[in-house]
């Protein structure tokens, strides 16, 4: 079986054809085709397929993470988007809640009223009500939504999005006026917010379906475009698209909810770095990726992959009520510009250089310092080993550019370029603090996952300042995202608003809910080609204090529930509390908000990685050079050893300083750190305490 994962970034695609009987890899990376996507991800699997000697025929699935939904919204570059609601709930998206981007500045743009995803004039309300248990109070006026829609359609918009008051307990006026929106307006991306997550707090759900039709025709065409191309060159694989809750979808459902892909790519890079920690047996990670542009942090633990919760479900500054992964991005990689502010402080990041013009390095343009200019600068990139040495750069640019930020700063071009790295790990570990320290976490006792083209290059520096005593380099760290899309499965996630107090739960009503949500996620899998047999079904329930804002998500065993489960998991749920916010109060009353079944099939899956089994660490040796590193704050030059990673044998050992280099990345051992590289393909760096600097350094003690 033939496995391709793709995962498309703002500068590369990156591409993995994974053939999984003969445990056979094929890696490759293209630039991303801005004006159309598909142009590039084709181009890339005509070259995987010539790599692997393949035809278009033997691939039986493609995997699929992208950007554009995410671009869309960040961009705000989507479809002219009419909404209806209810009589009186016009400008509800429009005055928001008292959440604010900055708590306390008077001078902020909110972005959901400076950036409105619905204008004004493209609302229109309509007479309905619903009471809070779901009961009819107002009849629909289909006279005024069959207005409604058709004053939208006159008006241009290209996308729809129906919300009205309480639909999550019952959606029946919301799926007539979809059904009247498709007779009048068929050519229209009709949305209902029930049908994307029917969740109380009228504010999040209505924007998040606001948000699924704004990003939708364009993510829709691009899907539709994608299959066609596909289907073009005979290819009879299934297409499936990475969700945000980390598992995929079909194409018709990804089209249809195009909201779920707002963390589709940073999913699959945490499912990478998961599946990487998983081979080396560690199960409490920080995923760690940078690129370019930035860097992307995940956490994961014995329990599994961190969930965003309602609180933190905000992606360019509008609240997002799909489940989703808990990824933190910062404007922190390779290209983010090092510059003097106008209150004369040294900074970096977030703005960037991006793919075009680029660090100065490239040649293409680009006259501001980046990080990239400054890691050549000290050294540790190679112009002959640069993507594989198939991508020039030039150091003597490099080196004029940094000259010229340090003659401004007053200090010399080595202290420079430190220090322009010195600031952007420092950036990267305050936002590993933000996931971990400030969340109850110890990063002491995780390891750290480098991933990304540029993530290998600052782990173990990055890691050190944070007390972090191990880093894993995956076998292919650029492309992590890509792979990590040959690692998941297809997924389905329903719920059901209870708000259930534990002094008096209704077990039978519960029970039917339960049974209701898992009939339905099974018919999903059923649609999608999986047996019952193959299917497995998970419970939760969103918990609280009474009188909390928000929940905490706690596992329900399977089977009947009873009064004794019921205790477990009010159990569980002080715990998480505990866990969360370092107490817990187990003589109150707990609110059961929300049930909730996710449904997963099974998809095919990349089994391992080859890995060179022969040979010895000096077969991989290419040079030594003096190399410039911080410690115990004082900048050396190091002499480095430098090595070519596929030709490190299972089992050798490397003392650093070293650069390893690799086509997809380029990977760092600083002064007092150990790597071993292991049967699984890993490297395993381990990191000691910062001794003496000692510059006696040869090459006989790092290959034996």
């Amino acid at each position: 079986m033939k496995l391709i994962g793709v995962d498309i970034g703002g500068t590369f695609t990156d591409l993995i054809l994974a053939d999984v009987a003969q445990a056979q890899t094929w890696i490759h990376k293209v630039p991303t085709t801005v004006e159309d996507p598909s142009i590039g991800m084709m181009a890339g699997i005509a070259t995987l397929c010539q790599m692997a000697q393949t035809d278009y025929a033997a691939i039986e699935h493609v995997l699929h993470g992208t950007t554009i939904a995410t671009n869309t919204l960040l961009t705000h570059d989507g479809a002219r988007t009419g909404m209806i609601t209810t009589q009186g709930y016009r400008d509800i998206v429009h005055i928001g809640r008292h959440q604010r981007p900055q708590h306390y500045s008077i001078m902020q743009d909110i972005p959901w009223q400076a950036r409105p995803l619905v204008k004004r004039r493209d609302r229109k309300v309509v007479a309905e009500r619903l009471d809070p248990k779901g009961q009819e109070l107002t009849p629909l006026n289909e006279a005024e939504a069959r207005a409604a829609i058709l004053e939208l359609k006159a008006a241009g918009v290209e996308s729809i999005a129906i919300c009205f008051l309480n639909s999550y307990f019952d959606s029946c006026h919301e799926d007539r006026v979809a059904a009247l929106a498709q007779e009048l307006f068929p050519e229209a991306f009709i949305t209902t917010s029930a049908s994307i997550f029917p969740q109380f707090r009228e504010f999040e759900r209505f924007t998040t379906a606001c948000i699924n039709a704004f990003v939708g025709p364009r993510v829709k065409r691009y899907i539709d475009n994608l299959s066609r191309r596909l289907k073009a060159q005979s290819m009879r694989g299934e297409l499936h698209i990475m969700r945000s809750n980390g598992g995929v979808a079909t194409a018709e459902v990804a089209g249809a909810q195009p909201v779920t892909l707002l963390l589709s790519g940073l999913a699959a890079g945490v499912l990478g770095g998961a599946a990487a920690g998983e081979r080396s047996s560690r199960d409490r990670l920080i995923t760690f990726d940078m690129g370019g542009t930035s860097t992307d942090i995940g956490l994961v633990t014995e329990r599994g992959f961190a969930e965003a919760t309602a609180r933190d479900t905000w992606i360019a500054g509008y609240p997002v009520m799909v489940p989703m992964i808990d990824v933190h991005t910062i404007g922190a990689g390779g290209g983010s510009i090092a510059y003097v502010d106008e209150g004369g402080a040294f900074r970096v990041g977030p703005r960037s250089a991006g793919a075009e013009p680029g660090p100065v390095c490239y040649a293409k343009g680009g006259t501001e310092v980046t990080v990239t200019d400054a890691n050549v600068v000290l050294n540790r990139l190679d112009p002959d080993h640069f993507l594989g040495g198939e991508m020039a750069i030039y150091p003597d640019r490099a080196f004029a550019a940094v000259q010229d930020l340090a003659d401004r700063v007053g200090l010399d071009l080595y202290e420079t370029a430190a220090g322009i790295v010195t600031i952007v790990n420092n950036n990267m570990a305050n936002a590993i603090r933000s996931r971990t320290i400030q969340k109850g976490q110890d990063p002491r006792q995780f390891a750290l996952v480098a991933q990304g083209g540029a993530g290998p290059l600052h782990a173990a520096e990055v890691a050190r300042s944070l007390g972090i005593p191990e880093v894993i380099v995956p076998r292919y760290p650029g492309i992590t995202s890509a792979m990590g899309l040959l690692t998941t499965d297809l997924k389905h996630d329903l719920i059901q608003n209870e708000f259930v107090l534990s002094t008096a739960p209704n077990l039978d009503k519960l029970n039917a809910d339960l049974r209701s949500l898992e009939d339905q996620v099974k018919a999903q899998l059923r649609a999608d080609g999986f047996s019952d047999d193959q299917m497995t079904l998970q419970r939760f329930a969103d918990c609280r204090y009474v009188g909390q804002g928000y929940e905490l998500r706690a596992l329900i065993p399977g089977g009947e529930l009873a009064e004794t489960t019921l205790q477990e998991v009010w159990q569980q749920f002080h715990e998480l509390h505990t866990a969360e916010y370092g107490h817990a109060f187990p003589e109150n009353v707990v609110e059961l908000v929300t049930l909730r079944v996710t449904g997963t099939g099974p998809m095919p899956k990349l089994a391992g990685l080859p890995v060179p089994t022969e040979g010895d660490v000096k077969d991989a040796w290419l040079k030594t050079a003096v190399t410039y590193f911080r410690v115990k704050g004082q900048l050396e030059k190091y002499s480095t050893n430098f090595f070519e990673r596929d030709r490190l044998p299972v089992g050798g050992e490397i003392e650093g300083p070293a650069v390893i280099f690799q086509k997809d990345s380029t990977i760092l051992l600083p002064p007092h750190s150990h790597t071993t590289v292991e049967a699984n393909g890993n490297l395993l760096i381990r990191l000691a305490a910062e001794s003496p600097v000692d510059q006696r350094v040869a090459i006989e003690a790092a290959v034996g």
